[in-house]
């Protein structure tokens, strides 16, 4: 008999249909074993021996020994990369020592993709056990195993409640950490731009940026002030006339992008999509494993752990084919498109995420998956066949205009589309976008020397902005980057940081709480080189050689763990005070800056006496005062605020075109823009300044002054109702943002929503949903009846 081994029951069921009554598929159900939890599931003391334990349901492994008589063949089909090589080997381990495998024949299949095929040639093309890559996947778990014991249970006796720390989770969090500290100490820097609108001889019109005046080049911070952008457009005004000095044009070429690898396909899916990285894993596993359609069921793309971009010879043929066939012969190049990555560090497998047949269409089988199925198999599909795709044609120009006594330029740039190539269907996402960007798609035709019209003159301010916070994607992206994790580690790396309760994922955006900054300071303090980048990723470098057999794995543990086990050792007599004295050390300096007054920014506003210190209690950090318990003060641990006053000062965002100020505020019922001055208390004759509150879904730290402009001319009227002809519009109120119809308000739930972009589809969709619903108070009233 041949009995197979895979990890799921789905892909159990699809193999099963292709190798016949003669083959036996049963599933182990992921992995069945582990290291031992109690005890030491690793003992570095006697040659790091690992000593394992199945898992609490073990239901999959007896079926599996039950199943197995001597004569049989047994074929090892778990996944290709290195985690599936270690639990076809712990498959092996442990029916070896249950004296399972005498007489019994072993084969090793790996196949990257679910399909006829592919199955077929695998088990016509058995291998052995990879002895490399099972002992690079049992290292990495015995390091992730060794750090996060000694350090859990460090963390677990200095820090009370603060839950664990991991070998490459912690690295994450400091990014994390780091990139909060970043925006916590960036200063915004204001700068103005000017730009003019101008019409050429046949009476068309663009806009342009001042960037000579006096006859200097601007630099980004040269206008820094209303002043100076006043004094700039009064020299302007003066001038006459402007003619074009100089037109620059080029043709360039924008090549697409490669097939997906799993970390791109984390992060497109993240900005396209909305979806995490746990879940783009585990819906692009159903995928893998295979969908019913038509009574039979077929794996739809190939293995989705890799970070190769190549393709196979016959997928790219097939792509070839489709694009000629459905596109025409100008988007198909005249030789294959060549991919190459970055790095240099591909090894989990031979091949992109690709659709295994790229003829069924995402329209064509639409019916058999569900919504998200849907669009992750779409993204997947637009992917592959644009990366083989012809390159787009962009046409640049640049245009110099100059003042007739030549000391004012302007300049205009702008691009156009002349072939859109692999851009007909796919365009890659980006995590965060230059709002200053201002290139221009629609500049008129000009000659050099031909006269122009200048008009609408303005000036615009802007502030510099922090650092973004981390989305999913541009973590993954960071990671990858840094050369920390691989493909079957990212999901489970930001997962973790979420479940952990170190961070919270808000606006998808990563924040971290104060209890993951306190874990971070303290391995920051005590543990530096463990969560520094360069080392963790030089560590995963390290498990790459030992995959390919260049180096013994053995000598990696033993270089890793004597330093780290007396780093431990040093650390264990440590008790809660001594870190808090350490962090306080670490973090002091930064919570606690200097003021302008000149005061000490640790002297407790309560008592006057006592010290102010970051303390660490049942939800995290906070500050408090070092006459404790005499003195009960207590703050926040937010930047500036351990004397916890309650004034926060308005924030200049700029000024409107009636020159009348803008600010951005703190109510008791949250953040508002208000637009004027607040009146002096008691003067009635006072006009009351016009208010907006900052709707839940636009984070208060991003608001610039084109938002709160935005905000302040709300209501904003969307379109007319296509039955009652009646005008509907989007505001934003005290329960949140929504849209009104007559006497109709509907709610906008959604985050990737808002009253600034919602269209007219959309908000009637909306509306009719809310008229269809029954009031609350007919559904309630009880009819009344005659005594």
């Amino acid at each position: 008999m041949n009995i197979v081994i895979v990890e799921s029951p789905a892909k159990a069921k699809t193999i099963n249909q292709y190798l016949g009554n003669d083959y036996k598929v049963l599933s182990s159900v992921g992995h069945f074993r582990d290291l031992k939890v109690r005890g030491k599931g690793v003992i570095p003391e006697n040659n790091f021996f690992m000593d394992y334990e199945l898992n609490k349901d073990t239901k999959a492994i007896t079926e599996i020994k039950k199943s197995i008589s001597k004569g049989d063949v047994l074929w090892l089909a778990t996944d290709a990369d290195r985690e599936g090589e270690a639990i076809a080997w712990h498959i092996y381990d442990h029916l070896t020592e249950k004296k399972k495998l005498i007489d019994v024949t072993l084969k090793r299949v790996v196949f990257y993709e679910i399909t006829k095929n592919a199955i077929l040639k695998a088990f016509n093309n058995p291998r052995d056990l990879d002895s490399n890559m099972i002992d690079s996947q049992r290292v990495r778990r015995a390091l992730d195993y060794l750090m996060g014991h000694q350090l859990s249970q460090l963390l677990w006796r200095t820090l009370p409640r603060a839950k664990s720390a991991g070998r490459v989770q912690s690295v994450a969090l400091k990014l994390i950490c780091d990139r909060e500290t970043e925006r916590e100490l960036f200063k915004p820097q204001e700068y103005w731009d000017i730009k003019a609108s101008f019409k050429n001889e046949n009476d068309e019109s663009f806009i342009a940026n001042l960037t000579v005046i006096n006859n200097k080049k601007l630099k980004k911070f040269d206008i820094f002030s209303k002043v100076e952008a006043d004094n700039a457009l009064e020299k302007i005004q003066n001038v006459n006339s402007y003619n074009v000095k100089e037109i620059n044009k080029k043709r360039i070429k924008n090549h697409p992008t490669a097939p997906f690898i799993t970390s791109t396909l984390q992060q497109e899916a993240s900005r396209k999509l909305g979806i995490g990285a746990k879940n783009t894993m585990r819906i692009a596993q159903t995928l893998y494993q295979g969908i019913e359609i038509n009574g039979e069921t077929v794996g739809l793309i190939s293995y989705m752990r890799t970070d190769s971009v190549n393709l196979s010879v016959e997928a790219i043929n097939q792509i070839r084919n489709l694009i000629e066939v459905e596109y025409g012969k100008k988007y198909l190049p005249e030789n294959p498109k060549i991919h190459k990555k970055k790095t240099n560090n591909a090894q989990e497998a031979h091949e992109a995420i690709r659709p295994t047949d790229v003829n069924r269409t995402p329209d064509s089988i639409k019916n058999y998956l569900d919504e998200r199925q849907r669009l992750l198999y779409e993204l997947i599909w637009k992917r592959t066949i644009s990366s083989q795709m012809e390159s787009a044609e962009i046409d640049q120009v640049s245009i110099n205009i100059v003042s007739d006594k030549s000391d004012i330029e302007f300049k205009t740039t702008g691009s156009t589309l002349i072939f859109d190539g692999y851009k007909k269907i796919y365009m890659e996402d980006v995590d965060d976008i230059d709002n200053n960007d201002t290139d221009n798609s629609n500049i008129p035709k000009v000659a050099e020397g031909e006269n122009l019209n200048s008009f609408d003159l303005k000036s615009f301010q802007h502030f510099t902005e922090p650092p973004p916070r981390f989305t999913e994607a541009s973590l993954v992206k960071k990671l990858e980057d840094l050369g920390i994790g691989r493909p079957s580690t990212y999901a489970s790396i930001v997962s973790t940081v979420k479940d952990k309760g170190y961070a919270k994922y808000e606006k998808k955006r990563f924040e971290p709480e104060t209890k993951g900054r306190i874990v971070t300071a303290f391995l920051n303090g005590y543990f530096s080189k463990y969560i520094e980048e360069n080392f963790t990723a030089k560590l995963e470098n390290q498990l790459d050689e030992i995959a390919k057999g260049k180096i013994i794995w053995k000598d990696t543990l033993e270089n890793w763990w004597v330093p780290f086990k007396k780093t431990i050792d040093n650390a264990s007599s440590l008790r809660v005070r001594d870190v808090e004295k350490k962090i306080d050390e670490d973090l002091g300096p930064h919570f606690f800056p200097a003021l302008e007054d000149g005061s000490d920014p640790r002297k407790c506003p309560k008592c006057k006496s006592g010290i102010l210190n970051i303390r660490y209690g049942r939800s995290g950090g906070f500050i408090g005062c070092s006459t404790h318990p005499e003195c009960d003060h207590t703050a926040q641990l937010v930047v500036g605020k351990g004397k916890e006053s309650s004034k926060i000062e308005p924030i200049k965002l700029g000024y409107n075109e009636n020159n009348m100020p803008i600010t951005l505020r703190i109510g008791p019922y949250g953040p508002y823009v208000q637009l004027g001055e607040t009146p002096i208390k008691g003067d009635k004759k006072a006009i009351k300044p016009k208010r907006s509150s900052i709707p839940k879904n636009i984070d208060f730290e991003s608001i610039t002054l084109e938002t709160a402009l935005s905000m302040l001319a709300l209501p904003r009227e969307i379109g007319l109702h296509p039955v009652s002809g009646k005008m509907i519009t989007a505001n934003n109120g005290r329960f949140g943002p929504y849209i009104k119809h007559e006497n109709t308000f509907a709610g906008i739930k959604d985050d990737n929503e808002d009253i600034f972009t919602i269209g007219i589809n959309r908000a009637v969709d909306l509306i009719t949903e809310k008229e269809s619903q029954p009031s609350p108070k007919r559904r309630f009233t009880r009819k009344k009846t005659k005594k």
